[in-house]
């Protein structure tokens, strides 16, 4: 049997789009698929060492890993009208050079954060300590992703979303982008294909029997959300649009490479299409 790895976050989101795999209920002939649940900056910098065969990734980070990774167009995480949140303590105004605490260097919330607040000192955290850094002001303010952005302490409010931001960046009309998956390039071509249909699979299922797998994620304590939670966070990032790329969210990512160039993180802007898999040489293969 082939062994390959499947790096994901261990947020909701990334774990119901992955475990109808994990379950048994989608499979490929000769190949288990092995999965790691890491936090998503440290998949940034695993991604960059190419660790892992499939692996989440911010798609902010993709420009640095082009030429060792092809995106895949499925189990991706857009926001339409949401997305992470600036918070602070209530009642409090930030400074312009205020002490903030991110998710980590290389996720798209930092991109688009940086640009919109050059002067703020920042520092990173792993996403789950960043709202007790902001309760205890060992900061002035953090950006809360994931199941984060659905509750968080009264004594916070928050400041700015992120979504507003990319809105003004972006000029309007495009879904944030968020991350999404990229597969090691050294994996030939067919069964590269063959492992992106698989994981397209298992998110197309995973969406239509969403009660029965939500229920069975509860049952084993597999997501530290609540059934009322779960609910909200699948709607907002593991939906209908999650299955495979549209054209919109193609469009938004070239508009995030572009801003990215734009603002001097990328040496180049680049084109979301050129970095996908050919899905037509399987066609070419056996025709």
């Amino acid at each position: 049997m082939r062994k390959i790895s499947v790096a994901h976050s261990p947020d909701a989101d990334d774990i119901f789009m992955f475990y109808a795999v994990k379950f048994g209920w989608i499979s490929l002939k000769d190949t288990i698929f092995e999965n790691i649940a890491l936090d998503i900056e440290t998949l940034n910098e695993k991604a960059l060492k190419g660790e892992y065969d499939i692996t989440a990734v911010s798609f902010a980070l993709y420009p640095f890993i082009k030429e060792d990774y092809a995106l895949l167009r499925t189990a991706v995480s857009f926001g339409e009208g949401y997305g992470p949140k600036l918070v602070k303590r209530r009642g409090e105004r930030l400074k312009r050079n205020f002490k903030v605490a991110l998710s980590g260097k290389y996720t798209t919330n930092a991109l688009l954060f940086k640009i919109a607040y050059p002067e703020a000192r920042i520092v990173y955290k792993n996403f789950l300590d960043i709202e007790k850094a902001v309760i205890d002001k060992e900061v002035d303010a953090g950006v809360l992703i994931h199941e984060s952005i659905l509750e968080y302490d009264e004594s916070l409010e928050c400041e700015r979303e992120i979504w507003d931001i990319w809105n003004e960046l972006s000029g309007g009309d495009l879904p944030l982008p968020l991350g999404g998956m990229a597969i090691r390039r050294s994996i030939p071509l067919l069964r590269a294909i063959e492992y992106e249909e698989v994981l397209t699979k298992a998110v197309e299922v995973a969406h239509k029997h969403k009660n029965i797998l939500s229920k069975m994620l509860l049952e084993r304590d597999l997501i530290r959300v609540d059934a009322a939670q779960l609910e909200k966070y699948l709607g907002l990032y593991a939906n209908q649009n999650s299955i495979s790329m549209n054209e919109k969210q193609l469009k938004a990512l070239d508009k995030l490479f572009e801003t990215g160039y734009k603002n001097g993180f990328y040496d180049e802007a680049i084109f979301a299409e050129d970095y996908l898999l050919p899905q037509e040489y399987k066609d070419y293969r056996f025709a």
